[in-house]
């Protein structure tokens, strides 16, 4: 959300984070949203034409659907957080030199029940 700097001014947030935040407000509901479903959902200080805006973006990007419900348009995403951050993962791993290395790096940063949950699921993965 966005806050005041110690000037008084309002801050903007940029517009991977106001996608981020639409986006978690689609995951958040079971249904399609109408963007002023939306635009309430995320704190109602966005005007509807900037949430519309973000909307657009997103469907560009593949990240959220249309449908059209009536006369009106709904949005849903088109993945859930966990596919798109599985996405995320596999073209930063397809980026580097050396995915193992990235990997290797990675693995020594999670948690333990991270860990043990990666362990069952590459257990898993063996059968």
């Amino acid at each position: 959300m966005a806050g005041t700097d110690p000037q008084g001014r309002v801050e903007r947030r940029n517009a991977g984070e106001l996608e981020g935040e639409v986006l978690a407000a689609l995951w958040a509901s079971e249904e399609a949203m109408a963007p002023t479903e939306i635009q309430a959902a995320i704190g109602g200080e966005l005007a509807y034409n900037t949430v519309h805006t973000i909307l657009k973006r997103l469907q560009d990007k593949g990240l959220v659907l249309r449908d059209a419900d009536g006369r009106r348009g709904v949005y849903r995403p088109a993945k859930n957080a966990a596919e798109l951050t599985a996405e995320a993962m596999r073209k930063a791993l397809d980026r580097g030199p050396d995915p193992i290395a990235a990997l290797q790096q990675f693995v020594t940063g999670l948690s333990t029940e991270e860990e043990r949950a990666l362990r069952d699921l590459l257990g898993g993965a063996e059968r």
